[in-house]
């Protein structure tokens, strides 16, 4: 191969669907941070709800809440697979972008969580990255089918999670509990950065199982499966269906009790937020066989332009809704914690203005300005 690579990837090349997947999801990225700071711990949600807050609870734990971050763990490895390729058509080891790209986002992470937000995926997905682009990206085909076998072993918890939580105390009066974040309730700017670089290694280190869902996506990339949606549409119907389907059945338990419907003892409680968690993987690829379908329908109708730009500028995007949190939910800033039913419609208004300031960068051709940054640091003045 040569040493020579190849540019970033151009608007004519790039495919409809991961662009429309991304930035839909980047609401429920949204919807799942806000509360995150509006509460300043996980999971974000009202932990003594009433009237509308229980009906938001319920909706958002079932499916915003640990379902939201397995989509772009996905994503990510698809797109690892969709830079590869087109590296090795020029003739060039992907290795050197692979490499570049994921260094640097490590560095935007740790940039990220110094300065704005501690649940920073970025440099997780750097390590990842790095990790797939040596042991993942250029294995063959047979080797990449093990990925589904592991997902496969990992239903078992789906059968045995619920066995347990039917043999435990279902009268204990416990409800949820949101885990506390130091850097979400420090009193001044600084001390939240001290307290967010403290809390980042070990929220990074947290991600790095999410390695067997880059895989899937890896997998799927292979075989162009969001490239080509109407070859694949009986596999994304069933994807869809039962992906979305055991996501939501795996977080109903859990669900009843934030809406504080249910009220089991606390050690049962533990066990529904694993279900919850575990479950809410499959919701990775149930949201993007289903988002892919909706797609390819929409479309035809030339109505999915802006949510698409904004998934070519995920992560501008993502970046400007720490921003937002920061400043609306900081206890040193305008300090608007405490209401879900806020928090939710501040997440959905960052979340449209975002789409309004990419459909602009887009009808400009401009990428956005993390985007331009990270390709300047990874292909040079390509």
């Amino acid at each position: 191969m040569t040493t020579t690579t190849l540019g970033p990837t151009r608007r004519s090349e790039r495919a409809l669907a991961p662009d429309l997947i991304r930035g839909a999801m980047l609401l429920f990225i949204a919807l799942a941070n806000a509360g995150n700071c509006a509460f300043a711990g996980q999971p974000g949600l009202d932990p003594d709800p009433h009237g509308i807050a229980r009906v938001l609870n319920f909706g958002l734990s079932l499916l915003v809440d640990s379902r939201a971050y397995p989509v772009f763990a996905i994503m990510f490895g698809y797109g690892l697979v969709q830079i590869a390729r087109r590296q090795e058509r020029a003739g060039a080891d992907p290795r050197r972008v692979l490499v570049r790209r994921n260094a640097w986002l490590v560095g935007f992470g740790l940039v990220h969580a110094g300065l704005l937000y501690f649940g920073d995926f970025l440099g997780a997905y750097g390590l990842l990255g790095l990790a797939a682009t040596f042991l993942l990206v250029r294995r063959t085909d047979r080797f990449h089918r093990a990925v589904l076998w592991l997902w496969g072993l990992q239903s078992i918890y789906l059968v045995v999670l619920p066995v347990l939580a039917a043999t435990h105390d279902w009268s204990g009066g416990a409800g949820l509990v949101n885990s506390p974040n130091p850097s979400l309730a420090a009193d001044s700017y600084r001390a939240s950065i001290g307290d967010r670089i403290a809390e980042w290694p070990a929220h990074t280190l947290s991600v790095l199982p999410a390695i067997v869902i880059v895989w899937l996506g890896i997998w799927a990339a292979r075989r162009r499966i969001l490239e080509n949606v109407d070859q694949h549409r009986t596999l994304l119907v069933r994807t869809a269906v039962i992906g979305l389907g055991i996501a939501v059945l795996g977080g109903l338990p859990y669900a009843l009790v934030a809406a504080g419907v249910l009220h089991p003892a606390a050690g049962t409680v533990d066990i529904l937020a694993l279900l919850h968690d575990v479950s809410g993987e499959y919701a990775g690829p149930g949201y993007i066989a289903a988002l892919a379908l909706l797609g390819a329908r929409l479309s035809r109708t030339g109505r999915v332009g802006a949510v698409a730009a904004l998934g070519q500028r995920s992560l501008s995007g993502y970046l400007l809704q720490s921003v937002c949190w920061l400043v609306l939910f900081a206890p040193f800033a305008l300090d608007l914690g405490g209401h879900t039913a806020f928090a939710v419609l501040a997440a959905v208004g960052v979340w449209l203005a975002s789409v309004a300031l990419a459909a602009g960068l887009h009808r400009r051709d401009h990428p956005g300005p993390a985007e331009k940054v990270l390709r300047r640091l990874t292909y040079g003045h390509r």
